[in-house]
């Protein structure tokens, strides 16, 4: 096996996978182009069939003299309007010009059950790359409940993808979201075809086995998956490793390996620095880079019954920080309330991702807490006025 880019090394130095692929064609005639990676995060444009013809990518821009005919106008939805702008990866002139002419775009399916961490981190690690990310829901409504109880709302039904075109399909784990996923026969249709026309997808914790398996798409392909799901696997082809590239297939274990999985999967879309600057301004670091914790102000830490955290919630919060607090905190049995401090349950996070919360603010307030924490942006400092007035036991 390769070692993996070099640009990505002081991200996961430890880390070894077979050297990723690209996608082997795109479109001759680029989708409309998007004025910004903000546009792109908001809108989640998709392109149809029916406007697709293979083409050989290259890693170089296009040298196409002919220019592009000009974009339609994007109309913004009263949601995606008040969102904050999604922090987009810098890119150099070169990467710019081959993301204007070759816009990316990504499906990510998610059902009752899902892995929210997966999910979210899938979603925003994708979208600040600049790729048009779908979140498509396979159940009879748009909001669904995670398997951590983070409701999540796709942007649109999975039957309304049918006819379209990705350059990538991920899917996230979790159980019994990933039962959900597989008997979705929708989505089967579009992942075969999708996988017949040599166009990379992923899978991550117990999808491999679950779903591509029975699906018949791990034929020849070296894979990972979850531990607990690993014996299902072809002993053949069983790879145990964090992050798995075989082909146009990329694998991975579990929610701890997500943002590896999700930076693999955009450097092989968008080239190794977009995926190395991301990981370095999400501040990814090697666990031996840690710096041992020392509690300066030191105090006991004692209830004598179930710990219960306070987490508020705003248009703009950091979608990755409040999620992976709220399903990290319930897997240890802590009783978690997420709390909306806008009129509304439902907010808008960093990168388009759609969070309702439990309660409204006003009526959390009339329970205290042992915790209440702020996974917020600077723009979402109204939390700290907010929850001044609660008691911390």
């Amino acid at each position: 096996m390769e070692s993996l880019s070099p640009s990505l090394l002081p991200l996961y130095p430890s880390l070894k996978f077979t050297s990723p692929r690209r996608p082997s064609s795109i479109s001759t005639s680029a989708p409309a182009l998007l004025s910004s990676p903000t546009l792109a995060s908001a809108t989640s444009p998709r392109r149809k069939a029916i406007t697709q013809a293979p083409r050989e990518r290259s890693a170089r821009p296009s040298r196409r003299k002919t220019p592009s005919p000009p974009p339609p106008p994007t109309v913004l939805t009263a949601d995606a309007a008040e969102a904050p702008p999604p922090v987009a990866a810098k890119k150099s002139p070169l990467e710019c010009l081959f993301v204007s002419f070759f816009s990316c775009y990504v499906l990510i399916p998610i059902g009752f059950g899902t892995e929210e961490m997966e999910a979210v981190v899938l979603i925003d690690v994708l979208r600040r790359a600049g790729a048009n990310v779908t979140v498509a829901s396979v159940e009879p409504q748009l909001q669904i409940e995670a398997s951590g109880g983070v409701k999540l709302v796709a942007d649109v039904s999975i039957s309304d993808c049918c006819d379209e075109v990705y350059d990538l399909v991920a899917l996230a784990g979790g159980m019994p979201g990933s039962s959900w996923l597989r008997d979705c026969e929708i989505l089967q249709k579009i992942m075969s075809k999708h996988a017949e026309g040599k166009s990379l997808y992923g899978a991550i914790c117990a999808t491999p086995a679950v779903i591509l398996l029975p699906w018949g798409l791990l034929k020849r392909k070296q894979t990972t998956c979850h531990p607990a799901f690993f014996d299902k696997l072809p002993t053949f082809w069983a790879v145990k490793s964090n992050i798995q590239v075989s082909g146009e297939l990329t694998t991975s274990r579990g929610p701890g390996t997500t943002f590896l999985f999700a930076l693999s999967l955009v450097e092989q879309l968008f080239g190794e620095s977009v995926a190395a600057e991301i990981g370095q301004s999400s501040l990814m670091h090697n666990a031996d880079d840690n710096p041992k914790n020392i509690e300066f102000n030191k105090a006991e830490w004692v209830v004598d019954h179930t710990p219960r955290v306070l987490i508020p919630i705003a248009n703009g919060c950091e979608n990755i920080e409040v999620v992976t607090i709220v399903d990290i905190l319930r897997r240890a049995k802590v009783d978690v309330v997420v709390a909306s401090v806008e009129r509304h349950l439902q907010i808008l996070a960093l990168q388009g991702t759609k969070i309702v919360a439990d309660k409204l603010i006003g009526e959390a307030a009339e329970t205290s807490y042992d915790l209440i924490i702020l996974p917020v942006r600077f723009s979402s400092g109204v939390l700290l006025l907010e929850v001044s007035c609660f008691s911390v036991v």
